[in-house]
């Protein structure tokens, strides 16, 4: 069937790299009381990989190093980042706008469970209504000034990711892998919906590396030893850090208190963020 035929004029339910794509699709405005100057995606292939955990420890590392952060928590039906952070405070609204409640070192959070009365109610919602609750945690959210906002994406390449890549400024993805055999399908998926979207790749983040023996510190690979730099480099992708199964990291994560947390294991990506998207080449 012809393009002119098959197109539906809807390109946000649409993934096709067709001539109306590359024009570009307008962006969503964000709300007038907010000034983000980027907009990172934290995504991946499939689910259960981490995206969350990454996602929140670059908005840590990142407002240590004297940036202002925010998280957009995209997985409308699997939100885990306020129970990271310990966030119990609800979302306020003036009527017209949204208001998100800050960490305790002030990164701004917008998540659906900060919505809900129980945070444990389940979120059985349709596509449609899903991306269209992403859109309005960026134009109805007053996010104030933002340096970086890190966007945790649901898995795969449904609805969602691409309301969020055809919706908000993306400036960036970091994609997430762990290192099971699927890590090749994973970075592919991500490179080709990428290159769909005309959005970079910052590199990859392989989570689950290995476990550190807690008595002499040797790495042991469970699942086996260099399949995500492999797959990286076989795609022209830079490794951004391995993270490895540390219990530390975990219990902080379950008591809410992730802001607390002593590693390295992200700091080259980091790097990595500010050498491809410095704050003063602002939007």
């Amino acid at each position: 069937m012809a393009e002119n035929e098959a197109c539906t004029h809807d390109c946000s339910t649409c993934s096709a790299n067709c001539s109306s794509r590359k024009e570009g699709i307008p962006k969503e405005p964000q709300n007038s009381l907010s000034n983000v100057k980027h907009v990172i995606g934290v995504v991946s292939g499939k689910g259960g990989v981490g995206k969350s955990i990454v996602t929140s420890m670059l908005s840590v590392l990142m407002n240590r190093r004297g940036y202002k952060t925010a998280i957009l928590d995209a997985d409308i039906t699997g939100p885990s980042i306020p129970k990271a952070f310990g966030i119990k405070e609800s979302v306020t609204s003036d009527g017209e706008n949204l208001f998100p409640p800050a960490t305790k070192s002030g990164i701004r959070v917008m998540s659906v469970n900060l919505l809900l009365e129980d945070e444990t109610r389940p979120v059985v919602w349709r596509g449609p209504v899903i991306a269209g609750t992403v859109k309005q945690f960026w134009t109805n959210v007053v996010w104030d000034e933002v340096d970086y906002m890190f966007v945790d994406m649901p898995p795969g390449t449904g609805d969602v990711p691409l309301t969020v890549f055809q919706s908000l400024p993306i400036d960036g993805i970091v994609v997430v892998t762990t290192p099971q055999e699927l890590v090749s399908m994973i970075v592919k998926k991500a490179e080709n919906m990428a290159k769909m979207m005309n959005i970079p790749i910052l590199g990859v983040v392989e989570n689950m590396s290995y476990i550190a023996c807690p008595d002499c510190g040797k790495k042991i690979y469970v699942f086996g030893e260099g399949k995500t730099d492999a797959a990286a480099a076989e795609s022209g992708l830079s490794v951004l850090g391995h993270i490895p199964m540390d219990p530390k990291l975990s219990a902080l994560c379950d008591k809410g208190i992730i802001e607390l947390m002593e590693n390295e294991y992200l700091d080259g990506a980091c790097d990595a963020i500010e050498a491809a998207i410095p704050v003063a080449d602002a939007k």
